[in-house]
């Protein structure tokens, strides 16, 4: 994993704005392999900087790719969606910062404390955003319905985005 990068990959997105695509645009690593998101991260080049890295490639390779990703001058955004007891997601928020993530996901529904933890846990680094997800995209009314979430999609994105804040 070796491409020309900038010198300076800016981490604070929240108050860097930048014209470069290169800083918006997240490549995906949905793969089973160090090797298969090698080969992604080689092909990309210095074209993106950030890459994802979901609970697949992390279940089949474990921390060491993101250790690999952040060695080599990428950002990396950790997307497991922490969903457990507060104290249990705010230790894996910590452990995810000390790996460099630059950004991870919990899950709005785990409750008010869990989100309070997970965003405690991260303000070791300033730079580190942890992203609140509310609804899966593959939910529906019916899937909510069937675990109990009453009322439309709608409300219970905004119910749980309200937990999330």
């Amino acid at each position: 994993m070796t491409a020309a990068l900038p010198d300076r990959i800016p981490t604070d997105s929240l108050s860097y704005r930048s014209d470069d695509p290169r800083e918006r645009l997240i490549v995906a690593l949905d793969v089973s392999s160090a090797a298969a998101a090698q080969k992604i991260v080689a092909a990309v080049g210095d074209s993106a900087l950030t890459y994802k890295v979901g609970m697949q490639l992390y279940t089949a390779v474990g921390p060491q790719i993101v250790h690999d990703l952040v060695t080599s001058g990428r950002r990396v955004f950790l997307d497991l969606k922490y969903h457990d007891i507060p104290n249990t997601v705010g230790a894996a928020v910590a452990e995810a910062e000390k790996l460099g993530v630059s950004m991870l996901t919990i899950h709005a529904a785990g409750s008010t404390k869990m989100v309070r933890a997970a965003v405690d846990a991260a303000r070791v680094r300033p730079d580190l955003m942890v992203l609140a997800v509310t609804v899966l995209t593959s939910m529906d009314g019916h899937d909510l319905e069937t675990i109990g979430i009453r009322g439309s999609m709608e409300d219970s994105v905004v119910r749980l985005a309200t937990i999330a804040l």
